[in-house]
């Protein structure tokens, strides 16, 4: 529903408007006078958006001008953008260009007298427009509220691993599923599995209460291997018995199974199960055909004496299905309980608390009718707040009448967001994109939020991420992410159903594509499509999108996989700024890929068939993000990486034996590398200088034997993860004063001949806060220096 964000979208123009880079530049061109005309029209459409937004609820006509001023935003998007990517044109020819590309540069279309003229003309039309919707702003008595009062605030992050201590109102519950859980089945010869069901409501807290049975000190006793899956709404056999080979391993030791047959993932699932009493955890289960579980429940049954399913299901017909001892229905809160957990989330432990606002909290508890989602929602939305005027309009609000729910659920999560400031409500509207169950990862979500131009710009000492964890901290103090989980680089988490629902309610501009798909005039607008299933999209009429910005395979395993839809999004979605094309079997990409002007995100991240990169690519001066890991077969890069003055992250999986260093040490903006599987490498970074890179990975390179660091080379280094590299000796790197760095996370996993800490890491002896050794099975120790390590907050050392 952009017609909520749109006060955002008009901040952002009017931030880009009044920058300096496009006061000089307009200038320059001419067009100083048309943008100072249009900005002021712009300010007096935003002043009255936010009332706009609170009225548009029962009123159509105010509707289809919230609609008429989003078209109009998304032209001034793109004219702008049209601005920049001349700008940093100009940039490139001048700093890179021959005398024959600069002559050819005049001639061509975007000459700054041929530019000036055309990017003037899109100026007075969209001004045209926008001058019309301003006049019919007073066709709706709209108040001028110039200020989004509705924050992000800075919060630290917290996880949401869950403790006993931090659940109310669940023990008696938790004993009961214990118990059925430890006792014997009443056959003892019977060897098939035991299966409990926990069936409730959303929002009650099945997979809480799930985690807290999962993690008792008396079940890690019973059981020999236990095994977390969620399964959601997609119940396919295959994915389900991949996520229960990789149940115990962490993120960065999962296999990518989706390319191995069901015959030996079968083989691989005995072999995990065999003579192991065991636990299964099927979270989240939907689905309610027989033959599927039959199907999946005869994989399981491997000498299965003593082994227990606990299944966590919102339906009936599931639980009675799966289940071989009847279903554990799981009620709601009791008042109190329900008091407490709200107090808990609404107030400061050290925190005198207002007895008016306590008896406010146990009526607005009420409408919650037990559910601990519901409550630590809204309790989470009055944290702190001591205005009672602000309780008073949550106890009030007439959403609790107009969206009837016996749960209260939908109604809580939306006054939530209602409260939410209009540029994290943009972000939030993309959890639509995703299927539900989907895990996330942070470093995927908040690269589609930067691709969009959703985040505040990060100065020169930042990467684009600093921004995004903070949206990401916000969302979680809301309760609207859960299962967070720090992987030193980066978070993992998902979204309850409840809270996809509300992304759904709001995702009008986003379509997720189902098939069979028919389409309609009115989605012509529509800018950003997601493609969760393995379908064939090559007759799919993405031409018809004329606004699209986004094309996502968010499903592992799931990529294009079409040469025609692969052309019609190169030559024909002239507007993308989100090119996901993971997973995908190119051997080539067309050389149209270098029109995409305003693209920002590039990924093709395991193409295992592309062999090469057309020079083109390299014309993408607003790239930011190029994903090329797992394309195992690449044979080279493109030449004219240097060209990529935008580029701050970058992955490379390539055949080559020398990287392009140099082209790569010219990239301005670098602030990411990961280089993964290149494994005819033998070393790295001899006497190269990347002064603005921040973040290094280096993982699975085999022929690896030298990778010098210093900080003479890598002047702002602060994360460094090293991963798999069979040769890499850190102790032949020189050791001289010069080389210590200024690091603050450290990875080193799976690294045979690493038998001493580097002596460069104890440069870091002020900075370093997250040290993870993993796998490193002939490190003798670990030395001295460390404990004066004064910042170090974690360190891990796990063997193999």
């Amino acid at each position: 529903m952009t017609e909520l964000v749109l006060f955002s979208i008009a901040e952002s123009l009017i931030a880009k408007l009044a920058s300096q880079a496009y006061e000089e530049t307009s200038q320059v061109l001419g067009l100083y006078h048309h943008l100072q005309e249009f900005t002021q029209t712009l300010s007096l459409v935003k002043a009255v958006l936010l009332d706009a937004e609170e009225k548009q609820q029962q009123n159509y006509e105010l509707q289809e001008w919230l609609r008429q001023v989003k078209h109009v935003f998304s032209d001034a998007e793109n004219v702008l953008d049209e601005f920049e990517c001349e700008t940093l044109r100009k940039e490139v020819v001048q700093a890179h260009g021959s005398a024959t590309t600069k002559v050819a540069h005049f001639f061509s279309t975007s000459n700054p007298l041929v530019f000036r003229y055309r990017l003037a003309q899109h100026i007075k039309k969209i001004k045209k427009r926008l001058d019309k919707v301003a006049a019919d702003r007073h066709k709706f008595g709209l108040e001028t509220t110039d200020i989004d009062r509705r924050v992000v605030h800075r919060r630290d992050m917290t996880y949401s691993y869950v403790v006993d201590s931090d659940v109310i109102g669940r023990n008696h519950d938790k004993e009961n599923i214990i118990r059925l859980l430890v006792q014997q089945n009443p056959n003892n010869n019977d060897k098939s599995l035991s299966v409990i069901s926990i069936v409730g409501i959303p929002g009650l807290g099945k997979t809480t209460l799930a985690k807290i049975v999962f993690n008792d000190r008396r079940i890690h006793e019973l059981f020999q291997l236990k095994m977390w899956v969620c399964v959601s709404n997609d119940f396919n056999i295959k994915q389900v018995v991949i996520k229960i080979l990789n149940s115990n391993k962490d993120s960065a030791h999962q296999q990518n199974l989706d390319m191995v047959d069901m015959e030996q993932l079968q083989s691989q699932l005995r072999n995990k199960l065999a003579s192991k009493k065991f636990l299964l955890v099927l979270d989240d289960v939907w689905n309610e055909d027989l033959v599927k579980w039959v199907e999946l429940r005869d994989l399981i049954q491997v000498d299965a004496t003593g082994s227990k399913i606990l299944v966590t299901t919102r339906s009936h017909v599931t639980a009675s299905m799966m289940g071989t001892v009847p279903s554990y229905i799981l009620e709601g809160l009791s008042l109190e309980d329900s008091l407490s957990l709200f107090v808990k989330w609404a107030f400061k432990e050290e925190e005198k608390r207002n007895s008016y606002l306590v008896n406010i909290g146990k009526e607005i508890v009420k409408k919650c009718n037990g559910v601990p989602l519901a409550v630590r929602t809204l309790g989470s939305l009055l944290f702190s707040k001591d205005n009672r005027e602000e309780w008073e309009f949550v106890r009030d609000n007439e959403i609790w009448n107009s969206m009837k729910s016996e749960s209260g659920m939908f109604a809580a999560l939306k006054l939530s967001f209602d409260q939410m400031p209009s540029n994290l409500r943009r972000c939030f509207a993309l959890f639509n994109l995703y299927p539900c169950g989907h895990a996330f990862d942070s470093f995927d979500v908040t690269s589609l939020w930067g691709a969009l131009g959703f985040l505040p710009s990060p100065n020169r000492n930042q990467i684009l991420k600093h921004g995004a964890n903070q949206y990401l901290c916000e969302l979680f103090s809301r309760s609207f992410l859960q299962d967070f989980v720090d992987y030193g680089i980066g978070f993992g988490f998902k979204i309850h159903d409840l809270v996809h629902d509300i992304a759904r309610y709001l995702g009008r501009d986003s379509i997720m594509v189902r098939y069979p798909f028919v389409f309609r005039p009115e989605e012509r607008y529509v800018q950003h499509l997601s493609f969760p299933e393995n379908v064939e999209v090559e007759n799919f009429p993405i031409h018809k999108f004329v606004s699209v910005r986004t094309i996502l395979f968010p499903t592992s395993g799931v990529g294009a996989n079409s040469e025609v839809f692969l052309l019609k999004c190169t030559s024909r979605c002239k507007r993308l700024r989100f090119l996901d094309l993971s997973d995908s079997m190119y051997e080539a990409l067309p050389p149209y890929i270098g029109k995409l002007k305003h693209l920002r995100y590039l990924s093709l991240e395991n193409n295992n068939n592309l062999k090469r990169l057309p020079d083109s690519l390299c014309n993408l001066l607003k790239l930011e993000v190029l994903i090329l890991s797992g394309c195992s077969e690449l044979l080279t890069l493109p030449n004219g990486l240097r060209k990529l003055i935008s580029l701050q992250h970058l992955e490379i999986t390539t055949k080559l034996r020398v990287l392009p260093e140099d082209e790569i040490a010219n990239l301005s903006s670098l602030r990411i590398l990961r280089i993964e599987f290149c494994n005819n490498v033998e070393s790295l970074f001899e006497g190269i200088k990347l002064p603005t890179l921040k973040v290094l990975c280096i993982a699975n390179c085999q022929s690896l034997k030298s990778l010098p660091l210093d900080i003479e080379h890598f002047p702002e280094l602060e994360t460094l993860l090293v991963d798999n590299c069979d040769v890499l000796e850190f102790s032949k790197e020189h050791n001289n004063q010069n080389s210590n760095l200024r690091l603050k996370i450290v990875n080193f996993i799976s690294l045979p001949q690493l038998v001493t800490l580097p002596h460069w890491l104890q440069g870091s002896v002020d900075t370093l806060q997250y040290l993870l050794i993993s796998s490193c099975n002939n490190l003798v120790g670990l030395p001295k220096w460390l404990s004066a390590m004064n910042g170090l907050k974690t360190l891990c050392h796990k063997l193999s």
